[in-house]
């Protein structure tokens, strides 16, 4: 079964950077080349980081970590994370991010982390880096705030499914999830959607009514891409 990708949180993810054993993990080691073979080589992963710069939200040092995630199935996620006290300035200049700020002052930071020991191969981590990028062009193009907001949540998880490419009819066939191929894709989407949903107490109870209300407006909303990227 493939793992899923995560729902935005708000969560600090472990920075284990600094740990020699655990930089040095052969999972780790080969979510590392990944992520930069995904960063040197993928046209969609490119031009989301593109995106992301004309619209004043320039990522971030170290934007996308690999992590041990645990038992948590997940290929990835997307979180804001607070800076830390004295870190370096980094040269994050959003007119969006700057408005997800704590209460308790300083600012937070977009990270996007990976699953290393769930990344089944590199289209599996291709897909889960394109699908956290679409929620941080979501972040950086509006005031979201998944966490609080079921619509917002549904919206972005709606259009992370569908433009990602993990909802491709020959993955779709390989978990044994298409009956008929008509709306295969829609299927699809929103029931991967509706796990990120659920796991979300404040949306859990009314989940279904939140991806009705948001499936059709933000299935056809390809943003920033001018069509949908598996129809080029």
């Amino acid at each position: 079964m493939q793992a899923s990708a995560s729902p935005v949180t708000s969560i600090t993810t472990r920075d284990l950077e600094g740990d020699a054993a655990v930089s040095q993990h052969p999972d780790r080691q080969r979510c590392d080349r990944l992520v930069q073979r995904g960063l040197a080589r993928d046209a969609t992963i490119k031009f989301l980081l593109e995106n992301l710069e004309k619209m004043g939200c320039q990522p971030p040092k170290r934007f996308i970590k690999c992590v041990d995630c645990g038992n948590k199935m997940a290929g990835g996620g997307f979180g804001m994370v607070k800076e830390e006290q004295g870190a370096c300035p980094t040269t994050l200049a959003s007119k969006s991010f700057k408005d997800h700020l704590p209460k308790d002052g300083g600012r937070l930071l977009p990270e996007i982390y990976l699953c290393q020991n769930h990344l089944q191969d590199e289209q599996h981590a291709r897909q889960s880096m394109v699908h956290e990028l679409i929620h941080a062009i979501d972040m950086c193009r509006t005031k979201m705030d998944p966490l609080n907001n079921c619509l917002h949540l549904a919206c972005t998880e709606i259009r992370a499914e569908n433009l990602s490419g993990e909802c491709d009819w020959k993955a779709e066939l390989s978990r044994g999830q298409i009956s008929s191929f008509p709306k295969h894709g829609q299927k699809c989407v929103r029931r991967r959607a509706a796990l990120s949903v659920k796991a979300n107490p404040n949306c859990s109870d009314n989940a279904d009514a939140y991806l009705d209300a948001a499936m059709e407006r933000c299935m056809n909303d390809t943003f920033p891409f001018d069509r949908h990227p598996n129809l080029r």
